[in-house]
């Protein structure tokens, strides 16, 4: 079994800054981590591994810049098997129609795979939409806002999806592309022994030029059909009071403070 996991580094911070020109972040020198809504991927797909059993295998695949390898040695640590990334300035500023396009590419140059697994959202753009847009692309089955994984078999996969009003069980044929939802599963951590196994395991790097689809009309922001108007972060007012005089003075003067305010009703 070929089990794929989507994962992406997004900033460590929320102190970001924002390119006005392109609306897009500025993410040079801005500290990093994984996504942590693909650590729970990553760990649905480690555990469907060893329910398969022998022969099966996991790929972690990203897009970013070559900064966004730390992501992938460290899905190496955790027990994931082989690394791709998509890499060039061709991709950057990406909407998320490029990004899950960009994605589906790679995911066809370096499969086919059995399962693809996402995590439900990345904390630098909250769309939840990329998963089911990769399926889309493909061509595949895909479920989202999985939230246990029932049976895993040779043929398909048996899961409970969590909806607005009930849960629904479902069964679906490889291949085919699930999201899963944050507590699927408890994160392992990463392995100091892995680590030092895997320090020199090779990564498939893939550019535009390695893609079936080469045509750079089609990717990053110059593919995008969305583009942002105008974006800027919010501005930050920070006041610091202090106020003077015993427990009953001071919280006068604190209850004057918020009924100024319109604070208190």
């Amino acid at each position: 079994m070929k089990i794929l996991v989507c994962i992406k580094q997004v900033p460590g911070t929320t102190q970001v800054e924002i390119d006005e020109t392109t609306g897009t972040l500025k993410r040079d020198g801005v500290p990093a981590k994984m996504n942590p809504f693909d650590l729970y991927a990553l760990e649905t797909a480690l555990r469907i591994k060893a329910a398969a059993g022998d022969g099966a295998e996991v790929t972690a695949l990203t897009m970013g810049p070559p900064q966004c390898e730390r992501v992938v040695r460290e899905a190496f640590m955790m027990g994931v098997d082989r690394g791709v990334i998509l890499s060039d300035r061709a991709f950057g500023g990406a909407d998320v129609l490029m990004t899950s396009f960009t994605l589906a590419q790679g995911i066809a140059k370096t499969g086919p795979y059995d399962l693809i697994v996402c995590g439900k959202q990345t904390t630098d753009g909250d769309t939840a939409q990329v998963g089911a847009e990769i399926a889309e692309w493909m061509g595949i089955p895909h479920v989202v806002n999985v939230k246990s994984i029932d049976k895993v078999a040779k043929d398909s996969i048996s899961l409970t999806v969590d909806l607005p009003d009930c849960t629904l069980a479902e069964r679906i044929p490889y291949p085919c592309l699930v999201t899963v939802e944050k507590g699927i599963f408890e994160p392992r951590l990463p392995s100091y022994k892995l680590m030092k196994a895997t320090a020199d395991r090779e990564i498939t790097w893939l550019g535009l030029k390695d893609l079936d689809d080469s045509d750079p009309k089609h990717y990053g922001l110059n593919g995008s059909p969305t583009q942002v108007k105008r974006i800027f972060p919010p501005d930050a007012h920070v006041e610091h009071v202090h106020l003077d005089g015993d427990d009953a003075e001071k919280a006068a003067k604190l209850a004057d403070l918020l009924d100024e305010r319109k604070f208190l009703q």
